[in-house]
């Protein structure tokens, strides 16, 4: 059985990539793209993890790793940036929850790796894209 993971990101084309990718690595996808359409995406689909864009452009990505954390507290949030790691947004992001942070910049597999320790999974079959 696979577990299911929330992508969640403004920019149509990086949440097309993620989705593929997770999905070619054995996991149930589902995506949003604004903080309303994450809360319900969060009722209908209850993924284990949330992969979420700290910079959703109107939106603020911590204030929704606030309401996700309020309202699905078992749900592991990994934090995803493309700013590199500013220290007090990373301070922000853990003091309301976030399991871990990745860089848009890193290599996908970076993003997997972290995706399966968080939620128990061995990381000996990695399919890729």
């Amino acid at each position: 059985m696979s577990q299911r993971i929330l992508v969640v990101d403004d920019e149509e084309q990086v949440r097309d990539l993620l989705a593929l990718y997770f999905r070619k690595n054995q996991f149930e996808v589902s995506t949003a793209s604004s903080g309303k359409e994450t809360v319900e995406k969060l009722q209908t689909d209850q993924p284990a993890l949330v992969v979420l864009d700290i910079g959703l452009g109107g939106e603020d990505g911590l204030t929704l790793l606030d309401a996700i954390k309020r309202k699905r507290p078992e749900t592991k949030v990994v934090m995803l940036t493309g700013m590199g790691f500013v220290e007090d947004l990373l301070e922000e992001a853990h003091d309301k929850g976030a399991d871990a942070y990745v860089s848009k910049v890193l290599p996908l597999d970076e993003l997997l790796q972290t995706v399966r320790r968080l939620l128990g999974i061995s990381s000996q079959a990695t399919v890729g894209v």
